[in-house]
């Protein structure tokens, strides 16, 4: 059992090391400023290493690495860069993501399993890396945090919009959630997913700027209105730090009210 902290204390990452993939842009650049904000040592990994650069600019605690999560060895390497700079990996990240076709008959299987392999197999072999790394001296004793990035979209149809691929990856990411949450529970390792709704960022660049479509996500969230990057802060902090000492397993949807519709 841990002992309590003190309020003021509860969301301090401070000497934890963080890893976020997908951190060139939109949400995963916002989690690693969240998360370096709150005092963790963050590894953001992602393709575009000068997006990536000019993140770290902002934060001495940020640390670019080019990273490709659909390859397994630059999986690899980006856990051993944040265990030998540290010593640790005590949360993750796996927000890394590509979509596919629109239709479902015009995507072939070759397609299907590439947006897979980013969005599902990534994570989980991410998952597996972080929680092997050894625990370092001095380690939090409530345990590691993974925490995938899942989509509403893992939850409900994208009809009208569409994307086979991408909603099965979503939907199997938050039944991978579950399962590892259920295998490594005894090591204190806890595993939950976040489920964003519909937020402003470089993916969905074209669904808020076309007027149709923009109309659409308000008549249909609850809160009439598009997420903003940062109302995603609080859960993503929630789930990284010790106020979630008890929760694992579990999917926490960010979402204006969509799926409670």
């Amino acid at each position: 059992m841990s002992a309590p902290r003190a309020a003021a204390e509860l969301f301090s990452l401070a000497g934890r090391t963080a890893i976020v993939t997908g951190a060139s842009a939109g949400l995963g650049a916002r989690f690693a400023a969240v998360l370096a904000q709150a005092g963790a040592t963050v590894f953001a990994a992602a393709r575009r290493i000068e997006r990536l650069t000019e993140l770290a600019d902002s934060d001495a605690r940020i640390h670019p690495v080019a990273c490709d999560v659909s390859v397994e060895a630059d999986r690899a390497r980006l856990a051993g860069t944040a265990l030998a700079a540290t010593g640790r990996i005590d949360i993750l990240v796996n927000n890394a993501a590509t979509s596919g076709e629109t239709r479902a008959q015009d995507e072939s299987p070759d397609a299907f399993a590439e947006v897979l392999g980013v969005n599902l197999t990534a994570p989980f072999h991410l998952a597996r890396l972080t929680v092997e790394a050894p625990a370092a001296e001095g380690a939090p004793t409530t345990g590691k945090s993974i925490i995938n990035v899942s989509s509403i979209l893992g939850l409900v149809s994208a009809a009208p919009l569409g994307g086979a691929s991408y909603s099965a990856s979503k939907a199997g990411l938050i039944g991978l959630t579950r399962e590892l949450a259920g295998q490594w529970g005894r090591s204190g390792t806890r595993v939950n997913a976040l489920a964003p709704g519909w937020f402003r960022t470089e993916m969905t660049a074209d669904l808020f700027g076309d007027e149709a479509s923009s109309r659409w996500v308000d008549r249909n969230t609850l809160l009439h209105r598009g997420g903003d990057g940062h109302e995603l802060d609080g859960a993503l902090l929630y789930l990284a730090s010790d106020a979630s000492t008890y929760c694992t397993g579990q999917v926490l949807t960010v979402d204006g009210g969509w799926t409670a519709r």
